[in-house]
């Protein structure tokens, strides 16, 4: 069964992988989801590849990376975490001194309890990362540290998946690949983009519009996928969405577009009508790939998608991102979401009146035979408020937002007025 449970065995499939920007455990993580989309296509580009004003990083490879107490103790041991290990270190086996060892070792000081999230792709060095607590306890004496991996030329791989459509105007979905064992920042995002395109598969045999999904590592990934597809997606993309951490129960967050007002920030919009803890932010408060697809001279209709937003929850970039952070409901709720904008965009968008004036919705069956005084029923209201503004000119996600009603109910109002011969609905306005 497609749902939170499902997406959540998926995770904890992928739990394990050593992901990072490129190597073995990013490649993992695509060929699981390749299995559970059979037609996902994964691409393979040079390190040394210029992308815009970017190059695309050696290949690194993690495989164990521990430190060892003159004693035998072992610490920050990769196999117990792969959070232990600063992201991109160079590999190593020396012998070093508890002074110089603290050095290259980072914590989470106000979060004494956790291992932190530390990476350096860029500039060359090596760390391991602990809890406070723990590196406080480290005993006086002599360490070896051993970090086994290589770094060198090699490939960064990404993957999308183009499920195609009556039209080429696509709907556009990202997310990334490239975090370790966190559970909301990293794994949330690939398994509900998994979700819905299986659900689109199933449910739209021939779906209206063309539906792209990007896999992709944060920030180098979508730059090298915009490098490469910017003219086809500005041409094509109607409306986009970034999907980052997406599986836990606290909120709903809408980041918005750079412009704050295109059909992807209006879809939104519409689908939170009526949800409880709701949060919508600036582009100021980026962080994501929105940073890349939002960018002066992309300008994708696209804005972010979260349940609670990077960095607005605690656990965020450390190892109690775990699954007491993400819950099947959580997940569930963002498919809910998801799904009712895809719903939507597979009506045709722009709602017409067929009559003049309110129609007698009475002898369609459509409004209660008989009236009074201090009775509004609310199914009714709802349903002539869509008739209202269903003038052609406003889309099914601006007339969600302008009679307050999420899009699900619209969609299904729609649904039943066309189906009494009462407004006809097109795809562009009229």
């Amino acid at each position: 069964m497609l749902d939170g449970n499902q997406m959540i065995r998926w995770m904890r499939d992928l739990w394990d992988y050593p992901r990072s920007l490129t190597g073995h455990g990013t490649r993992q993580t695509l060929e699981y989801l390749k299995n559970l989309n059979p037609d996902l296509n994964i691409h393979s580009y040079k390190s040394g590849t210029k992308v815009f004003d970017w190059e695309i990083p050696d290949e690194w490879n993690i495989y164990d990376a521990y430190i060892e107490h003159e004693s035998g103790k072992r610490f920050a041991e990769f196999s117990k975490s792969n959070l232990h290990i600063l992201g991109y270190s160079v590999p190593c086996d020396m012998e070093i001194l508890l002074p110089e060892l603290l050095s290259h070792i980072y914590t989470q000081p106000n979060q004494p309890d956790v291992i932190p999230y530390v990476t350096s792709y860029y500039h060359e060095r090596w760390g391991f990362c602990m809890s406070e607590n723990d590196k406080r306890k480290l005993p006086d004496g002599k360490y070896r540290v051993v970090i086994d991996a290589t770094k060198s030329p090699g490939t960064m791989e990404i993957a999308d998946l183009v499920i195609k459509g009556q039209s080429s105007e696509e709907i556009f979905f990202s997310t990334y690949i490239c975090h370790p064992s966190m559970a909301n920042n990293e794994l949330s995002g690939p398994v509900l983009s998994s979700a819905l395109m299986q659900y689109i598969k199933s449910q739209y045999i021939k779906p209206r519009y063309t539906y792209r999904f990007v896999f992709v590592p944060e920030t180098i990934g979508s730059i090298t996928y915009l490098s490469e597809h910017v003219k086809h997606l500005q041409k094509k993309v109607v409306c986009g969405f970034n999907l980052s951490c997406v599986g836990d129960e606290r909120a709903y967050s809408h980041v918005e577009s750079r412009i704050g007002n295109n059909l992807a920030d209006n879809a939104i919009q519409a689908a939170f009508i009526g949800l409880k803890n709701t949060a919508t932010y600036s582009f100021l408060e980026r962080g994501s790939d929105e940073r890349q697809y939002c960018a002066p001279g992309i300008d994708l209709p696209l804005c972010g998608f979260s349940r609670t937003r990077y960095s607005k929850y605690p656990e965020y970039h450390t190892s109690a991102d775990n699954f007491d952070v993400v819950t099947a409901e959580g997940l569930d709720g963002s498919f809910d979401v998801m799904k009712s904008i895809i719903d939507a965009f597979e009506m045709k968008l722009f709602p017409k009146i067929n009559v003049k004036c309110e129609p007698q919705l009475g002898k369609y069956g459509l409004y209660p035979t008989t009236s009074q005084k201090g009775t509004k029923p609310a199914d009714t209201w709802t349903r002539r408020d869509v008739l209202a503004y269903a003038d052609g000119k406003h889309n099914i996600f601006d007339i969600a937002k302008k009679i307050k009603k999420n899009i699900k109910l619209v969609v299904s109002e729609v649904t039943i007025l066309e189906k009494h011969g009462l407004i006809t609905s097109f795809d562009t306005a009229q």
